[in-house]
């Protein structure tokens, strides 16, 4: 074997053992003394690829393909364009590619380079090809049925994560996916079922069992028993929104066991304990406070052990079932909603951890600001409250976001409201345990919660919906926004 040989398996063999700078440095002497190798620019390509040097990478690759095109090397510079989010030019090559070969890989990556180029039906139908070659391309039942939400048909949806779960019965990932898809259709039976596999609950239980590791090692998850003389500990998973709708199941709880203790994040403790239906609320990190319980539950597998299915999962409350504090009403009535106007509170942005497309943009709000009579509020708090200079360039906004320091204060604040606009976010389900009237203004593509009937809100008798007719176009969600308000008002 020659001198050269040895040092090009050195290479590949460090390169397919991730050690990628080895790898680097060989395929780079290696063409110090063998510059016209193509297939040593290409390896060179993936490395950089592969360490997020995308530049390097399509340089590398380039030389290779000039060099000697080949099929594979075209593959890798399509496959770099995806990962680096250059759409276009990846289709435009792997168009190309599959003419050559039509391999499953290269469709599914065509197929993804249409799906995040925004060409939703070209994806679809490139799946279903790829589909045609690999019959078991589990990856692309689970992209087509991300794309039946396009459609809204969460029906094809919950058809494409079944066929994932033929193939990988096992996967966790699919049927909490799936149990958001049945949810979406009100078959809360299976949804909440399927619900059960989510990655929030696994964490909440493990994050409690570092503070309580004997209570939580001894003590059962509650799956329905009897509990007249027992005691129930349920606790936070999730965000503030998935906590305030699933509150309404406090009452029926409470009136179950002998003692319910909840704990929520700190940010929502003290409106709890002001709506408290006889729980005790404790803190999130209280390590003194001895506690005793007999069963533990995460707080969003309440209905599922509760049975509610169907039109049960509601639990309609019809004046609400959290009140707001009364002193606190009565502060923000005095400071700040001290007119005769009809009083608007808004919020453009919740955790964008989870869905930017749920993000509004400020600008979005300024024909609502036009509209006579209206005296609008800012209930923004955190992440997208630094929007709000950009509003009082133009008009004369009241920042009440600035002064909460939990719920219990957005709370008293709400209470002074005529109506709250907002993005998907916990104030709208605030707004909606409160009984307040609010508009939720959807994306093209929801949350499961809202369903697919957005005609009416099962979840909030007090809370209209408003979707995007196009996915990104804002115009026509409040363009319809302005007119309820003005009919609203009249």
């Amino acid at each position: 074997m020659s001198q050269h040989s040895e040092k090009f398996n050195e290479a590949f063999k460090y390169h397919k053992e991730g050690n990628l700078s080895k790898a680097c440095d060989l395929y780079m002497e290696i063409l110090k003394t063998d510059p016209n190798n193509a297939q040593v620019w290409d390896l060179l390509g993936v490395v950089h690829f592969q360490q997020n040097d995308f530049l390097e990478g399509e340089v590398c690759i380039k030389k290779a393909i000039m060099l000697e095109p080949r099929v594979y090397y075209l593959e890798n510079l399509a496959k770099l364009y995806l990962e680096k989010g250059d759409f276009l030019q990846s289709i435009s090559l792997y168009e190309d590619i599959i003419k050559i070969n039509n391999s499953y890989e290269n469709l599914f990556n065509l197929a993804m380079a249409y799906k995040n180029a925004h060409q939703w039906e070209n994806a679809k139908l490139t799946y279903q090809k790829a589909l045609e070659v690999n019959p078991n391309g589990y990856e692309s039942y689970y992209n087509l049925a991300y794309l039946a939400f396009f459609d809204n048909e969460p029906q094809k949806a919950i058809e494409c994560y079944k066929k994932v779960l033929e193939i990988k019965p096992d996967d966790w990932e699919t049927t909490y996916f799936l149990g958001l898809a049945y949810m979406q259709v009100k078959d809360y039976k299976n949804g909440l079922e399927a619900f059960e596999s989510r990655l929030c609950k696994k964490s909440a239980i493990l994050s409690q069992e570092k503070l309580y590791p004997k209570l939580m090692r001894d003590k059962p998850e509650w799956k329905g028993e009897d509990l007249k003389d027992k005691i129930l500990f349920t606790y936070y998973e999730a965000g503030f929104g998935d906590l305030l709708m699933f509150y309404r199941y406090i009452p029926i709880l409470t009136s179950m066991c002998k003692k319910l203790i909840i704990k929520p994040q700190k940010e929502l403790l003290p409106l709890f304990r002001e709506n408290s239906y006889g729980a005790e609320i404790i803190e999130n990190y209280d390590y003194q406070k001895p506690i005793y319980f007999d069963y533990h539950l995460p707080f969003l597998s309440i209905p599922h052990v509760l049975k509610l299915d169907s039109e049960k999962v509601f639990v309609h409350h019809d004046d609400g079932y959290i009140k707001p504090n009364p002193e606190k009403v009565q502060i923000y009535k005095d400071k700040y909603c001290q007119n005769d106007s009809f009083k608007i509170g808004i919020k453009w942005q919740g955790n964008t951890h989870y869905d930017l497309e749920r993000v509004l943009q400020v600008e979005d709000f300024f024909q609502l600001f036009e509209i006579p009579n209206t005296k609008f509020y800012s209930f923004q708090t955190l992440e997208g409250s630094e929007e709000i200079t950009r509003i009082k360039q133009k008009y004369d906004i009241v920042n009440l976001g600035e002064t909460f320091s939990d719920f219990s204060d957005t709370a008293g604040a709400m209470e002074n409201m005529d109506l709250i606009i907002s993005n998907d976010s916990s104030l709208i389900h605030l707004a909606g345990a409160m009984g307040k009237r609010s508009f939720v203004l959807l994306p093209y593509v929801y949350n499961w919660r809202w369903h697919v009937d957005l005609s009416k809100c099962d979840w909030y008798d007090s809370v209209t919906i408003f979707r995007q007719n196009e996915f990104g176009n804002w115009k026509n969600v409040f363009d319809e926004v302005k007119n309820k308000i003005i009919e609203i008002k009249e």
